[in-house]
């Protein structure tokens, strides 16, 4: 199955020197991948041609006039910013061009943007961020991240089926293991919309392990984390500023003097494979679920190999239906609750 993905050239911290060598890198490792570049068509150019490369109808360009800053308010990007190359990426979805969308930009603006074009499937109503993450068994995908800081227990539910059905479909796992996002393992635990959630998805069909606590995310307790976004947004974040951290310190530690620098040349390798097997760029890839498309934002700071692999999740998506079973198994979740 051919799969063509609009990347949105000009969102992220980097813009088409990042997302231009990715895409050329993302084709050149797949043959049933398509690419449109949207953006401004100068830059894009120039940045093909500084690689010895020029469009091609495996990677075509199609002109944005305008581009959405990474500061820029929700509102101004949604009704001022019409031919922005983050609006036109999506529309492209919308219109069948493209089956999907890759984007690095402003989260708020793309939420907003691929919520107002593409709209939700039949019967959800909030769309999650869900990301996947490294854990001492292999990965955790982690549900929401920051889309919807409010969350009902229907709302939890739901993102629970959709975690389930992304790991199903993208990893081919049969019946994904769901955990909730709590203060404690026992069911008394939690606010009332935490308890109510877990009741919902004790009866929902899903292979509910019950509530997991902050330290299960790493420990792969289970395959779906779930939560509300402010709560995954603050763990996001906190584990990203840790990671900073031990990295700075160990930095720091194998640089102090001359019997540290030569203890960090002895210990290269190891550090080497431990660079690997934590490598967030292996990762990089949140899916916004719920949307009749498939959006992938990548991480803004992303690099070429970290936006390359954004590309193929996005290709894996489509591929693999995704969209579809989602609306699927919601369907079949709302019927069995009417």
């Amino acid at each position: 199955m051919d799969v063509t993905v609009a990347v949105d050239c000009m969102g992220g911290d980097h813009g088409p020197h990042v997302t231009v060598p990715a895409a050329m890198a993302a084709i050149g490792g797949r043959s049933d991948v398509d690419l449109v570049l949207v953006g401004l068509r100068d830059a894009i150019e120039a940045e093909l041609r500084a690689r010895g490369a020029q469009p091609s109808t495996r990677l075509r360009i199609h002109h944005a006039s305008e581009i959405i800053a990474m500061n820029e308010p929700i509102a101004s990007a949604l009704r001022s910013k019409r031919d922005s190359s983050m609006r036109v990426a999506v529309n492209l979805v919308k219109s069948g061009e493209a089956q999907a969308c890759v984007s690095a930009g402003n989260t708020g603006a793309l939420m907003a943007v691929s919520r107002f074009v593409l709209r939700m499937l039949p019967g959800i109503e909030r769309p999650p961020i869900a990301t996947v993450l490294p854990t001492m068994k292999g990965h955790v995908t982690v549900l929401d991240l920051g889309a919807n800081v409010d969350c009902t227990p229907h709302d939890l539910l739901q993102f629970g089926i959709m975690g389930a059905t992304l790991v199903s479909v993208l990893e081919h796992t049969e019946r994904p293991s769901v955990g909730l996002l709590n203060i404690g393992e026992e069911d008394i635990k939690g606010n009332d919309v935490v308890k109510r959630a877990g009741d919902l998805l004790r009866v929902s069909g899903l292979n509910f392990y019950g509530n997991v606590e902050g330290d299960d995310i790493y420990k792969g307790t289970t395959d779906v984390v779930v939560c509300d976004g402010f709560v995954g947004n603050v763990a996001l974040k906190t584990s990203e500023g840790l990671a900073q951290m031990l990295s700075v310190f160990l930095r720091e530690e194998f640089t102090r003097g001359p019997y540290s620098k030569l203890a960090a040349l002895v210990a290269h390798p190891v550090l080497n494979a431990f660079k690997r097997r934590v490598d967030h760029r292996r990762y990089n890839g949140a899916s916004l679920l719920g949307l009749r498309g498939i959006v992938i934002k990548s991480h803004g700071s992303a690099d070429v190999v970290a936006f390359e692999h954004a590309i193929h999740r996005a290709s894996d998506a489509v591929r693999n239906g995704l969209m579809a079973k989602i609306a699927e198994r919601i369907a079949l979740a709302e019927r069995g609750a009417a």
